[in-house]
This record gives C-alpha cells, structure tokens and sequence, in this order.
C-alpha cells in the first residue's frame, strides 16, 4: 500500500470534491480494484469516504472531514512534505499552499531542503518559461508547434504531442509524438525555441499507451569504442564524464578511458570540447579525423 497515493487521494478529494474510481485508476496507472483497496484502507484509518452509485455518483468525503495528523507517523509526514516539496521545485507551484498547509498541520518547519534549477547558464528565464510551457502542454493535452536544431544545425518547423519530460545526462528532453513524422520523437529543449500552444489532441491516451509500450522503446544505438588519454589536469572530466569501470589511472597522473559512445558526428565536437587535455588513441579514424580537425582550425588563425 503506497502512503503516498493514498495522502494523493485525499488531496484530490478535497480539491474536486467528487471523483470516480476510473478517474483516479487512470490517474495512477492502477487497476479500479486497487483504488477500491485505497478507500476501504482510508475508511477503516477512520477517514470518512464513501462511494455513490448512479449518475453524478463517485468516490467522496464527508463535508465535515478534517485531515488528522494522528493517522501519520512522523516519518510518513515528513515523506509527504518531502514528496511536495519536490514537486513544488519542478514548477507544481499549486503544490504550494498545501505544503504550508501541511507543515502547520503537522507542526514543522518548511525546511527548503531541495532546489532544482531547470536553466542553462545565460538563459534561464526563456528556459524556464519553455519547461513552464511543456508541463502543461502535457497535462492539458494539447498541441505544440516550434523551431528545432537538429544535430546537423538545420533548422526545422515542428509540431508534436508532448508525452514526457525527462532529465538525462545534465540536459532536460521532451519525449513526444511528431506530427510531421507520425513518429515518436525525443527533443533537446535547449534546441526549440519559439514553442506555442496550438489545439487539443483528441487521441491523446492512445499515444500515451504507445509510449509506455516496450515495442515502440528505440533499439541501442550503434557504438563507437573509444580509448582515450587525458591528462591529470583533466581529472574533473574524468570524472563528471565517465564511469569507474572505464578509467584507470597511469603512473604519470593521466587518465586512460575505454569506453563506447553512440555513433555519430557528435562525437567529435565532444572529443573537441577536451580541448589540449585530451587525446585520442583508438580507434585510428577517430584518431585521423582529430587530426584533419585540428589543421582545420589551424588554418583559421593562419598557423
């Protein structure tokens, strides 16, 4: 039994008043018998919720209830207000009042235990107004239309179903249906701009099950293996970038990495991104390609 879905519950009880058990069903991806488990758990902890048959009939609470801090142990308060706190940093600002709310209730300070900022460095407020944007895009169901930067730097119009956000790899994606592609897509938020509403999209749970279907998740990239020496000023890199099993340290203070990334010309510009600090031992074309790299821009300063 989650504590934290059934606190979800009583919150959108006394937010909505009346809600039907298919509702909440969908609104936690569990079964219609599982909620019912939620409200015979709520009703036997002595909160006084009740299902009506019928037209109009639902899931509710008594007018009269008043959530009882005796229910909840210390700890699973201090997980609600923790849990709230963390949505209220991802921009849930109606989060807000229920967590001053619910730290009075339960006597505690509302301790900022957490803070996310969403923004590269220089941007932040156009970067946080897009995340703004997206989260509700999402929740309200609707269109988006924007500009994108692929990974060539061409420039593209687009128009999708945003389905999810996610944080990988220190950069926020927008996983989502392209309209022009009729495709599931990822996109790097730093790439759109000029992101706007443009309508609903009726079919929108459709698209919701073909995200969480694993026949529709991208196969593994093809990789590249990489062994790569950077020198012990480096270290930061090093570590920031690559995982345990890849380093191994030498006895002159450098670094020795074997690792696989996906294939790409990306690699490079990351290769590049070293700077004097790094240099490429296997495989001999990446090797090459450095070179050819470097003579490039050798050239531009006339070297």
């Amino acid at each position: 039994m989650q504590i934290s879905r059934l606190f979800q519950i009583l919150y959108i009880l006394l937010e909505k008043g009346t809600v039907t058990a298919n509702q909440l069903a969908k609104r936690f991806e569990v079964s219609v018998r599982t909620i019912y488990r939620d409200v015979e758990a709520l009703s036997q902890a002595g909160i006084p919720i009740y299902a009506s048959q019928g037209k109009g009939g639902g899931i509710s609470l008594s007018d009269r209830f008043v959530l009882n801090k005796s229910l909840l142990s210390e700890l699973e308060q201090e997980e609600i207000l923790l849990g709230l706190q963390s949505m209220s940093v991802v921009r849930y600002p109606e989060f807000d009042d229920v967590l001053s709310k619910l730290s009075s209730l339960f006597m505690k300070s509302n301790i900022t235990w957490i803070e996310v900022d969403f923004s590269t460095w220089g941007d932040e407020e156009e970067q946080k107004e897009i995340f703004s944007l997206l989260k509700n895009a999402i929740l309200q169901q609707k269109i988006i239309a924007f500009s994108y930067f692929g990974v060539s730097g061409n420039k593209s119009d687009r128009t999708a179903v945003p389905l999810k956000l996610l944080f990988k790899d220190k950069a926020w994606y927008l996983k989502g249906y392209c309209l022009d592609h009729r495709a599931l897509r990822t996109f790097k938020i730093t790439r759109m701009s000029n992101v706007h509403v443009t309508g609903n999209y009726p079919d929108y749970q459709i698209l919701q099950h073909k995200l969480s279907d694993p026949a529709n998740k991208p196969s593994a990239a093809l990789k590249v293996a990489l062994k790569l020496k950077i020198s012990a000023a480096g270290a930061y890199r090093v570590y920031d970038d690559f995982g345990k099993n890849e380093i191994t340290k030498d006895q002159d203070g450098s670094y020795i990495i074997n690792t696989s990334l996906p294939a790409g010309e990306w690699i490079l510009d990351y290769l590049f991104s070293f700077g004097p600090l790094l240099e490429v031992i296997e495989p001999p074309e990446i090797r090459m390609k450095m070179v050819i790299g470097i003579q490039k821009m050798a050239e531009k300063y006339s070297i």
